[in-house]
Protein backbone atom coordinates (compact mmCIF):
# COMPACT_ATOMS: atom_id res chain seq x y z
CA UNK A 1 0.00 0.00 0.00
CA UNK A 2 1.14 3.55 -0.63
CA UNK A 3 1.36 6.20 2.11
CA UNK A 4 2.46 9.81 1.99
CA UNK A 5 4.40 11.15 5.00
CA UNK A 6 4.83 14.83 5.85
CA UNK A 7 7.35 15.33 8.64
CA UNK A 8 10.44 13.12 8.73
CA UNK A 9 11.70 13.69 12.25
CA UNK A 10 12.47 11.12 14.96
CA UNK A 11 9.20 9.23 14.47
CA UNK A 12 8.00 10.16 10.98
CA UNK A 13 11.17 8.96 9.31
CA UNK A 14 11.20 5.65 11.17
CA UNK A 15 7.52 5.02 10.43
CA UNK A 16 8.39 5.31 6.74
CA UNK A 17 11.38 2.99 7.14
CA UNK A 18 9.27 0.35 8.87
CA UNK A 19 6.70 0.49 6.06
CA UNK A 20 9.36 0.28 3.35
CA UNK A 21 10.91 -2.77 5.00
CA UNK A 22 7.53 -4.51 4.76
CA UNK A 23 7.11 -3.73 1.07
CA UNK A 24 4.82 -0.70 1.26
CA UNK A 25 5.48 2.35 -0.91
CA UNK A 26 6.01 5.83 0.48
CA UNK A 27 6.09 9.40 -0.82
CA UNK A 28 7.82 11.77 1.60
CA UNK A 29 8.11 15.50 2.17
CA UNK A 30 9.86 17.64 4.77
CA UNK A 31 11.13 21.21 4.90
CA UNK A 32 14.58 19.69 5.41
CA UNK A 33 15.84 18.37 2.03
CA UNK A 34 18.42 16.18 3.79
CA UNK A 35 15.66 14.30 5.61
CA UNK A 36 13.91 13.69 2.29
CA UNK A 37 17.14 12.54 0.65
CA UNK A 38 17.79 10.02 3.44
CA UNK A 39 14.38 8.41 2.91
CA UNK A 40 14.79 8.42 -0.88
CA UNK A 41 18.00 6.45 -0.37
CA UNK A 42 15.97 3.98 1.70
CA UNK A 43 13.50 3.50 -1.16
CA UNK A 44 10.89 6.24 -0.77
CA UNK A 45 9.82 8.74 -3.42
CA UNK A 46 10.79 12.28 -2.48
CA UNK A 47 8.88 15.49 -3.11
CA UNK A 48 10.15 19.08 -3.28
CA UNK A 49 6.95 20.83 -2.17
CA UNK A 50 3.55 20.05 -0.73
CA UNK A 51 2.00 20.41 -4.20
CA UNK A 52 4.59 18.05 -5.69
CA UNK A 53 4.01 15.67 -2.81
CA UNK A 54 0.23 15.44 -3.36
CA UNK A 55 0.66 15.02 -7.12
CA UNK A 56 2.82 11.93 -6.63
CA UNK A 57 0.22 10.03 -4.58
CA UNK A 58 -2.18 7.47 -6.02
CA UNK A 59 -5.92 7.96 -5.66
CA UNK A 60 -7.50 7.69 -3.18
CA UNK A 61 -4.63 9.35 -1.34
CA UNK A 62 -3.54 8.59 2.22
CA UNK A 63 -1.30 11.20 3.87
CA UNK A 64 0.18 10.91 7.36
CA UNK A 65 1.18 14.19 9.04
CA UNK A 66 3.84 13.73 11.74
CA UNK A 67 4.58 17.23 12.99
CA UNK A 68 4.48 19.08 16.32
CA UNK A 69 0.97 19.80 17.61
CA UNK A 70 -0.46 23.25 17.06
CA UNK A 71 0.37 25.55 14.17
CA UNK A 72 2.73 23.20 12.24
CA UNK A 73 0.06 20.48 12.08
CA UNK A 74 -2.82 22.91 11.62
CA UNK A 75 -1.19 24.72 8.70
CA UNK A 76 -0.17 21.47 7.01
CA UNK A 77 -3.61 19.87 7.34
CA UNK A 78 -5.21 22.99 5.87
CA UNK A 79 -2.66 23.04 3.06
CA UNK A 80 -3.33 19.40 2.24
CA UNK A 81 -7.10 19.91 2.37
CA UNK A 82 -6.80 22.56 -0.34
CA UNK A 83 -4.86 20.16 -2.60
CA UNK A 84 -6.63 16.85 -2.01
CA UNK A 85 -9.98 15.60 -3.24
CA UNK A 86 -13.03 13.70 -2.02
CA UNK A 87 -12.23 10.22 -0.71
CA UNK A 88 -8.65 11.08 0.31
CA UNK A 89 -7.53 10.56 3.92
CA UNK A 90 -5.47 12.85 6.13
CA UNK A 91 -3.90 11.16 9.17
CA UNK A 92 -2.54 13.12 12.12
CA UNK A 93 -0.11 10.89 13.99
CA UNK A 94 1.33 13.54 16.30
CA UNK A 95 0.14 14.56 19.75
CA UNK A 96 -2.65 16.93 18.77
CA UNK A 97 -5.32 18.04 21.22
CA UNK A 98 -8.37 15.84 20.67
CA UNK A 99 -10.77 18.79 20.40
CA UNK A 100 -8.68 20.09 17.49
CA UNK A 101 -9.17 16.70 15.83
CA UNK A 102 -12.94 16.94 16.17
CA UNK A 103 -12.92 20.41 14.60
CA UNK A 104 -10.55 19.43 11.78
CA UNK A 105 -12.54 16.29 10.98
CA UNK A 106 -15.73 18.35 10.60
CA UNK A 107 -13.95 20.83 8.35
CA UNK A 108 -12.45 18.15 6.11
CA UNK A 109 -15.75 16.27 6.00
CA UNK A 110 -17.30 19.28 4.25
CA UNK A 111 -14.76 18.71 1.45
CA UNK A 112 -15.44 14.97 1.30
CA UNK A 113 -12.12 14.18 2.97
CA UNK A 114 -11.55 11.73 5.81
CA UNK A 115 -9.58 12.74 8.90
CA UNK A 116 -8.01 10.05 11.09
CA UNK A 117 -6.23 10.80 14.36
CA UNK A 118 -3.62 8.29 15.48
CA UNK A 119 -2.17 8.48 18.97
CA UNK A 120 1.22 6.90 18.41
CA UNK A 121 3.45 5.48 21.14
CA UNK A 122 6.83 3.92 20.54
CA UNK A 123 9.26 6.82 20.42
CA UNK A 124 12.65 6.35 18.85
CA UNK A 125 12.39 2.55 19.34
CA UNK A 126 9.35 2.15 17.11
CA UNK A 127 11.32 1.17 14.01
CA UNK A 128 12.32 -2.12 15.62
CA UNK A 129 9.66 -2.60 18.33
CA UNK A 130 6.67 -1.28 16.42
CA UNK A 131 4.19 1.42 17.39
CA UNK A 132 1.26 1.12 19.76
CA UNK A 133 -1.56 3.05 18.07
CA UNK A 134 -4.87 4.44 19.29
CA UNK A 135 -6.95 5.43 16.27
CA UNK A 136 -9.93 7.75 15.86
CA UNK A 137 -11.99 8.24 12.73
CA UNK A 138 -14.71 6.83 10.50
CA UNK A 139 -14.72 3.03 10.20
CA UNK A 140 -14.51 3.20 6.41
CA UNK A 141 -11.27 5.18 6.47
CA UNK A 142 -9.69 3.24 9.35
CA UNK A 143 -10.46 -0.11 7.73
CA UNK A 144 -8.98 1.05 4.44
CA UNK A 145 -5.74 1.94 6.21
CA UNK A 146 -5.53 -1.32 8.14
CA UNK A 147 -2.57 -2.71 6.12
CA UNK A 148 -0.56 0.34 7.21
CA UNK A 149 -1.53 0.06 10.88
CA UNK A 150 -0.97 -3.71 10.94
CA UNK A 151 2.57 -3.24 9.62
CA UNK A 152 3.43 -0.47 12.06
CA UNK A 153 2.01 -2.28 15.11
CA UNK A 154 4.29 -4.42 17.32
CA UNK A 155 2.26 -7.62 16.82
CA UNK A 156 1.77 -10.30 19.45
CA UNK A 157 5.47 -10.60 20.21
CA UNK A 158 6.25 -12.44 23.44
CA UNK A 159 3.57 -10.72 25.54
CA UNK A 160 1.35 -13.40 27.11
CA UNK A 161 -2.20 -13.47 25.76
CA UNK A 162 -4.92 -12.24 28.11
CA UNK A 163 -7.41 -14.99 29.08
CA UNK A 164 -11.03 -14.26 28.30
CA UNK A 165 -10.47 -12.11 25.21
CA UNK A 166 -11.92 -14.67 22.82
CA UNK A 167 -14.32 -13.07 20.35
CA UNK A 168 -13.05 -9.52 20.92
CA UNK A 169 -11.35 -7.24 18.39
CA UNK A 170 -8.03 -9.00 17.61
CA UNK A 171 -6.31 -5.72 16.71
CA UNK A 172 -5.79 -4.81 20.37
CA UNK A 173 -3.56 -7.88 20.82
CA UNK A 174 -1.53 -6.74 17.83
CA UNK A 175 -0.92 -3.34 19.41
CA UNK A 176 -3.49 -1.05 17.79
CA UNK A 177 -7.17 -0.22 18.24
CA UNK A 178 -9.91 1.73 16.55
CA UNK A 179 -10.85 3.71 19.65
CA UNK A 180 -13.87 5.49 18.19
CA UNK A 181 -14.81 8.53 16.06
CA UNK A 182 -12.56 11.47 15.28
CA UNK A 183 -10.76 12.68 18.39
CA UNK A 184 -11.04 9.38 20.26
CA UNK A 185 -7.57 8.23 19.26
CA UNK A 186 -5.80 11.30 20.55
CA UNK A 187 -8.03 11.39 23.64
CA UNK A 188 -6.87 7.88 24.60
CA UNK A 189 -3.24 8.79 23.82
CA UNK A 190 -3.59 11.94 25.93
CA UNK A 191 -4.63 9.90 28.96
CA UNK A 192 -1.85 7.40 28.16
CA UNK A 193 0.68 10.22 28.39
CA UNK A 194 -0.88 11.54 31.59
CA UNK A 195 -0.45 8.09 33.15
CA UNK A 196 3.11 8.04 31.83
CA UNK A 197 3.82 11.22 33.81
CA UNK A 198 2.62 9.51 37.00
CA UNK A 199 4.59 6.30 36.43
CA UNK A 200 7.77 8.18 35.65
CA UNK A 201 7.37 10.38 38.72
CA UNK A 202 6.88 7.32 40.95
CA UNK A 203 10.09 5.72 39.69
CA UNK A 204 12.00 8.99 39.97
CA UNK A 205 10.91 9.66 43.56
CA UNK A 206 11.52 6.07 44.64
CA UNK A 207 15.07 6.04 43.30
CA UNK A 208 15.70 9.43 44.87
CA UNK A 209 14.78 7.95 48.27
CA UNK A 210 17.11 5.02 47.62
CA UNK A 211 19.92 7.40 46.66
CA UNK A 212 19.58 9.28 49.95
CA UNK A 213 19.54 6.13 52.08
CA UNK A 214 23.04 7.00 53.32
CA UNK A 215 22.06 10.49 54.48
CA UNK A 216 24.01 11.77 57.53
CA UNK A 217 20.64 12.75 58.99
CA UNK A 218 19.93 9.06 59.58
CA UNK A 219 21.27 6.97 62.49
CA UNK A 220 24.43 5.22 61.35
CA UNK A 221 22.88 1.74 61.61
CA UNK A 222 20.11 2.82 59.23
CA UNK A 223 22.39 4.15 56.50
CA UNK A 224 22.78 2.09 53.32
CA UNK A 225 25.15 2.66 50.40
CA UNK A 226 22.94 1.23 47.65
CA UNK A 227 23.79 0.47 44.03
CA UNK A 228 20.89 2.02 42.12
CA UNK A 229 21.90 0.39 38.84
CA UNK A 230 21.75 -3.07 40.40
CA UNK A 231 18.40 -2.31 42.04
CA UNK A 232 16.91 -1.17 38.73
CA UNK A 233 18.29 -4.27 37.05
CA UNK A 234 16.94 -6.74 39.60
CA UNK A 235 13.50 -5.08 39.59
CA UNK A 236 13.36 -5.57 35.82
CA UNK A 237 13.44 -9.34 36.33
CA UNK A 238 10.28 -10.72 37.86
CA UNK A 239 9.26 -7.71 39.97
CA UNK A 240 5.68 -6.41 39.87
CA UNK A 241 7.04 -2.93 39.10
CA UNK A 242 8.88 -4.06 35.95
CA UNK A 243 8.14 -2.04 32.81
CA UNK A 244 9.76 -0.52 29.75
CA UNK A 245 10.29 2.67 31.76
CA UNK A 246 12.22 0.64 34.33
CA UNK A 247 14.27 -0.87 31.50
CA UNK A 248 15.20 2.66 30.42
CA UNK A 249 15.99 3.58 34.02
CA UNK A 250 18.34 0.61 34.35
CA UNK A 251 20.08 1.53 31.10
CA UNK A 252 20.50 5.17 32.17
CA UNK A 253 21.96 4.22 35.57
CA UNK A 254 24.28 1.62 34.08
CA UNK A 255 25.81 4.24 31.83
CA UNK A 256 25.91 7.17 34.28
CA UNK A 257 25.19 6.25 37.90
CA UNK A 258 25.04 9.88 39.06
CA UNK A 259 23.25 11.11 35.90
CA UNK A 260 25.77 13.92 35.59
CA UNK A 261 24.84 14.35 31.92
CA UNK A 262 21.41 15.67 32.92
CA UNK A 263 20.40 18.95 34.53
CA UNK A 264 17.02 17.66 35.72
CA UNK A 265 15.06 20.36 33.86
CA UNK A 266 11.97 18.34 32.85
CA UNK A 267 9.70 19.67 30.10
CA UNK A 268 6.05 18.79 29.56
CA UNK A 269 4.73 18.51 26.03
CA UNK A 270 1.09 19.37 26.69
CA UNK A 271 -0.65 16.05 27.14
CA UNK A 272 -0.29 16.12 30.94
CA UNK A 273 -2.03 19.50 31.09
CA UNK A 274 -4.75 18.33 28.70
CA UNK A 275 -5.30 15.20 30.77
CA UNK A 276 -5.91 17.28 33.88
CA UNK A 277 -8.23 19.59 31.93
CA UNK A 278 -10.24 16.52 30.90
CA UNK A 279 -10.34 15.32 34.51
CA UNK A 280 -11.67 18.72 35.60
CA UNK A 281 -14.32 18.74 32.86
CA UNK A 282 -15.40 15.23 33.87
CA UNK A 283 -15.16 15.95 37.62
CA UNK A 284 -12.81 12.96 38.01
CA UNK A 285 -10.09 13.15 40.72
CA UNK A 286 -6.54 12.70 39.41
CA UNK A 287 -4.27 13.36 42.39
CA UNK A 288 -1.20 11.44 41.18
CA UNK A 289 -1.28 12.81 37.63
CA UNK A 290 -1.68 16.37 38.90
CA UNK A 291 1.23 15.98 41.32
CA UNK A 292 3.42 14.54 38.55
CA UNK A 293 2.70 17.51 36.28
CA UNK A 294 3.39 20.04 39.03
CA UNK A 295 6.64 18.23 39.84
CA UNK A 296 7.80 18.97 36.30
CA UNK A 297 7.08 22.65 36.83
CA UNK A 298 9.11 22.57 40.05
CA UNK A 299 12.03 20.89 38.28
CA UNK A 300 12.61 24.06 36.28
CA UNK A 301 13.49 25.92 39.46
CA UNK A 302 15.73 23.54 41.46
CA UNK A 303 16.59 20.17 39.94
CA UNK A 304 16.93 17.01 42.04
CA UNK A 305 18.25 13.56 41.26
CA UNK A 306 14.64 12.50 40.62
CA UNK A 307 14.37 15.19 37.95
CA UNK A 308 17.56 13.95 36.31
CA UNK A 309 16.12 10.44 36.21
CA UNK A 310 12.94 11.76 34.57
CA UNK A 311 15.10 13.45 31.93
CA UNK A 312 17.03 10.23 31.39
CA UNK A 313 13.82 8.25 30.85
CA UNK A 314 12.43 10.86 28.43
CA UNK A 315 15.64 10.72 26.41
CA UNK A 316 15.54 6.92 26.47
CA UNK A 317 12.07 6.41 25.03
CA UNK A 318 11.58 9.50 22.92
CA UNK A 319 14.98 11.03 22.25
CA UNK A 320 13.83 14.14 24.13
CA UNK A 321 16.67 16.57 24.87
CA UNK A 322 16.69 18.89 27.86
CA UNK A 323 15.95 22.57 27.10
CA UNK A 324 19.05 24.70 26.78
Amino acid sequence: MQLGMVGLGRMGGNIVRRLLRAGHRAVVYDHNPAAVAALVEAGATGAASLEDFVSRLDLPRAVWVMLPAGAPTEDTVNGLAALMQAGDVVIDGGNSFYKDDIRRAAHLREKGLHYVDVGTSGGVWGLERGYCMMIGGAKEAVDRLDPIFATLAPGLGDVPRTPGREGRDPRAEQGYIHAGPSGAGHFVKMIHNGIEYGLMQAYAEGFDILRHANSPDLPEAQRFELDLGDIAEVWRRGSVVSSWLLDLTAAALAGDEHLDAFTGHVADSGEGRWTLNAAIEEAVPAHVLAAALFARYRSRETASFADKLLSAMRKGFGGHQEPK
